[in-house]
């Protein structure tokens, strides 16, 4: 943006005041909420809702990676009370603590949250717009796409693969199908039962191919061929994880998943995959998720304080960084993450615009701060936080918005 004409749209706000413009500006909420934009008349409130969003991410990732990492703590009795020890630690001495009171617990929630997260790729994130396009409630279905603000649907999906790529894996380094771990599920399964362990590794790579085939933005090309060979392609994916794929299969004998061939392992190997996902996998992802939120909050802040064309791409760029680690932990959606209320926290969908527009307005930051007696934030005040409120409050048509 040129500096005239940033200088331009900070005397406009100046003019307007700190609530609104006169009678004889138009309104700059007066649009439906999902056509807002950034302009003169609203750009406090906009660069202020921006500021406390990113804030209330970079906290809740905080809180992640420390109760991994630090201190794990529960709530009890409207306190929360410090455990005397990390969540890592914990979950690999199967701590009774963490309700997983054995190895076994522990492998087969591992290889369950693989399981769920392809299931929910397929059937859910991918699934829920193609059925609404396919009843021809065109509409709904583009408001269902996750990431659509952002064009960043495809990328995101992708990711949550990666997700369990990385757990079956054991390593974050993955460049090829034979990229393993030595203390890991895909390492294990190799020696343990061959068959099924090429089986995995190749719906995973067929998943994030057929995601990766549909042709950008997924907004425009809900019903299209490629959607379906991807649903499809999640389906085996999470079958062979947790499920007999076939009845033809189990005729021959052939049917099988990694969740009862990976408890079948011996401890001392279940104990070190888990050490080794737990070590190498969980922590380090939410160690990134942890920096690039907070990267994230001071390029907000940044943006806040000199608005520019400049500062929204800077936004936007932070914003894509920040949402790749937490897209690749969603395979292990279990523990703090859950029982803080964290995933909801900073990963709502959809959105409530209306209510965003309405918390614009008023600029009642408590509205997306309120907790239940559960001590966890609202569902109504989830709505409104989180990654994709600050992704509708950045992007536009998949690009960082302007300044007006």
């Amino acid at each position: 943006m040129k500096k005239t004409i940033l200088f331009g749209s900070l005397l406009a706000v100046a003019a307007c005041g700190i609530t609104s413009c006169s009678d004889d500006d138009p309104d700059p909420f007066g649009v439906d909420a999902v056509k807002l934009e950034y302009n003169a008349g609203n750009a406090r409130q906009w660069g202020n809702y921006m500021a406390h969003t990113a804030l209330l991410l970079k906290n809740d990732a905080e809180t992640l990676y420390n109760q991994w990492a630090t201190q794990y703590t529960k709530h009890e009795n409207g306190q929360d009370v410090a455990q005397g020890g990390s969540y890592a630690t914990f979950f690999k001495n199967h701590d009774a603590r963490t309700g997983y009171g054995d190895v076994d617990n522990c492998i087969q929630e591992m290889v369950e949250k693989m399981g769920e997260i392809a299931n929910e790729v397929g059937s859910a994130k991918i699934g829920d717009p193609y059925q609404k396009w396919k009843d021809g409630d065109e509409d709904n279905a583009v408001l269902a796409v996750e990431s659509w603000y952002s064009w960043h649907s495809r990328d995101d999906y992708t990711n949550n693969i990666n997700s369990v790529r990385n757990a079956y894996y054991g390593t974050r380094d993955v460049y090829t199908a034979d990229s393993v771990a030595p203390n890991s599920l895909a390492h294990a399964m190799s020696v343990a039962n061959p068959a099924l362990d090429r089986k995995v590794r190749d719906c995973i790579w067929k998943a994030k191919d057929a995601i990766q085939a549909i042709v950008q933005p997924f907004r425009s090309h809900i019903g299209s061929d490629q959607t379906v060979v991807a649903m499809d392609a999640c389906e085996k994916l999470q079958k062979i994880l947790g499920e007999i794929e076939t009845d033809e299969e189990q005729k021959k004998g052939e049917a099988t998943n990694l969740k009862e061939e990976a408890i079948k392992l011996d401890d001392a190997t279940k104990q070190a995959i888990i050490n080794n996902f737990v070590d190498n996998i969980v922590v380090p992802t939410y160690r990134e998720l942890a920096e690039k939120n907070a990267a994230l909050y001071n390029t907000v802040l940044a943006f806040q304080a000199n608005p520019s064309n400049d500062g929204f791409e800077a936004c936007a760029q932070a914003w894509l960084a920040a949402r790749q680690p937490w897209e690749t932990s969603e395979a292990f959606l279990f523990g703090p993450v859950d029982e803080l209320g964290l995933d909801p926290n900073m990963d709502s969908w959809p959105l409530d615009a209306e209510g965003i527009k309405n918390i614009l307005k008023s600029e009642k930051w408590a509205d997306i701060t309120q907790k239940g007696d559960d001590g966890n934030v609202t569902e109504s005040a989830q709505n409104v936080r989180g990654f994709h409120t600050l992704e509708f409050l950045i992007f536009k048509d998949g690009k960082a918005r302007t300044v007006k």
